[in-house]
């Protein structure tokens, strides 16, 4: 993983975290779900994808409490290739937004626009000291 992405994930979790820490006083960063969403996206359905995946993800992060971040990027080299650093309280949340209305449209909208999907659960090296990052902001 090169710096810049380790960089944006970083400042990506301390400002998704920091709002819901502030808005649930008894989050516990160790049931969070991490993910990562490594998608190429065909190249003639790139700006239909991002306008759909831009009302998703705010959607998610709007409506949904146990959504922490939906957070979508593109590599600056190839804007083909979407990373989404997904945070969810727990896995509660994330079963729940697979169920949302949005995330419905969003996935069958999308379906035949995307060439490759790679999701990756990942796990927070410093549970402890993250939430203090997060008061930061």
């Amino acid at each position: 993983m090169n710096k810049t992405l380790i960089i944006v994930l970083t400042l990506v979790l301390i400002i998704s975290c920091g709002r819901e820490k502030q808005n649930h006083s008894n989050f516990d960063s160790s049931k969070m779900m991490i993910r990562l969403s490594e998608i190429e996206i065909e190249p003639e359905y790139l700006e239909e994808y991002l306008s759909v995946l831009k009302e998703e993800s705010k959607a998610s992060v709007e409506l949904e409490s146990g959504v922490i971040s939906i957070y979508p990027m593109y590599q600056k080299e190839n804007s083909n290739q979407i990373r989404i650093l997904e945070i969810y309280a727990d896995i509660k949340a994330y079963l729940a937004h697979l169920e949302t209305p949005h995330f419905k449209h969003y996935k069958t909208t999308t379906l035949k626009m995307v060439k490759s999907l790679k999701l990756i659960d990942m796990s927070a090296i410093d549970e402890e000291t993250m939430p203090l990052i997060f008061k930061k902001i």
